[in-house]
């Protein structure tokens, strides 16, 4: 497996199914991402909001992209993104195929 210092993987929810696609959309056709699965199944996510519990449906975007893409996508993510403060999780990859990493590298080029 080859290194995989320069990949990332960006977890963000979003309270629609419109808004994910549209965030998706944005992300791909500026290159800041390689890939993004939507989880079209809503996540029920718990968590705490001001002081309280909440519970709400959420749709999971899975973000595939270069560390040298990441603040680009996240300014891209916060300017569509209707939460105040939305979900950005951002966790290194591991280990990764070669062909993969290629792919991912040279879809996330300008």
């Amino acid at each position: 497996m080859p290194p995989t210092t320069q990949f990332r993987l960006v977890l963000v929810t979003c309270p629609s199914l419109p808004e994910a696609r549209k965030i998706s959309r944005s992300l791909l056709q500026k290159h800041l991402a390689a890939c993004v699965n939507i989880h079209t199944t809503p996540v029920e996510s718990i968590y705490r909001w001001k002081g309280k519990i909440e519970t709400a449906h959420e749709h999971l975007l899975l973000i595939k992209t270069t560390t040298r893409r990441l603040k680009s996508l996240e300014r891209e993510v916060l300017r569509l993104h209707s939460y105040d403060t939305p979900e950005f999780l951002v966790l290194p990859i591991s280990a990764v195929s070669r062909a993969y990493l290629r792919w991912l590298s040279d879809s996330c080029k300008l």
